[in-house]
């Protein structure tokens, strides 16, 4: 496995309409980077036989979840988070508590068309619960758009998980590169040159 070295460690924010391909893309880039993972899809189906979504089983995951996301800023290492950021105000606090730990919060908006998602939230995949029509249906009301100052990086659903990561990918080691190309070279020390005849 690869690890992820970055001058400032970040918590790698999915983004997007249910069916979109956050889970897809934050699985497939925690095995890339051996990268932890705090998914809200996998805490509820391991907390709950049969998820039912309501108000209650919101707040137990999202506590859950909450604590999960303090224990992993305390590592200083980047982590991917596959869970509640759907509306511009959720991603505040998560950007807020990420730069109070030393973090930055990078925001991947997976695009995929709404009739795509929404066919895949239809399907039942092995290990997933699916989504019914009515808590898709909210999902998508509860969604915003990342606005522009958010910097989110946009990968489109569609595209290979390949495609994504180099997207991903280049705007993480982005920082870096500005660090080194705007570092001035140590000047050289100027040779005075005597010579001494004896």
């Amino acid at each position: 496995m690869k690890s992820l070295s970055l001058s400032k460690p970040h918590v790698i924010v999915m983004v997007g309409i249910p069916g979109s391909g956050k889970s897809f893309f934050a699985e497939h880039f925690a095995d890339t980077f051996n990268a932890p993972l705090i998914s809200d899809e996998r805490l509820r189906d391991e907390l709950f036989n049969k998820p039912t979504y309501n108000h209650d089983e919101q707040t137990i995951i999202r506590r859950v979840s909450d604590y999960m996301l303090d224990e992993l800023y305390k590592t200083h290492r980047t982590f991917i988070y596959d869970g509640v950021a759907a509306a511009r105000i959720e991603r505040q606090e998560i950007a807020k508590k990420a730069r109070a730990a030393g973090y930055e919060a990078l925001f991947v908006w997976v695009q995929t068309e709404s009739s795509t998602a929404q066919s895949r939230v239809k399907k039942v995949i092995k290990g997933k619960t699916a989504l019914s029509p009515n808590i898709s249906d909210s999902a998508l009301k509860h969604f915003s758009a990342p606005h522009a100052n958010e910097k989110a990086v946009v990968i489109s659903g569609k595209h290979t998980y390949s495609s994504q990561l180099k997207i991903v990918l280049k705007r993480l080691v982005q920082p870096r590169i500005e660090i080194i190309e705007n570092q001035t070279p140590p000047a050289r020390p100027t040779e005075n040159r005597t010579i001494v005849v004896r």
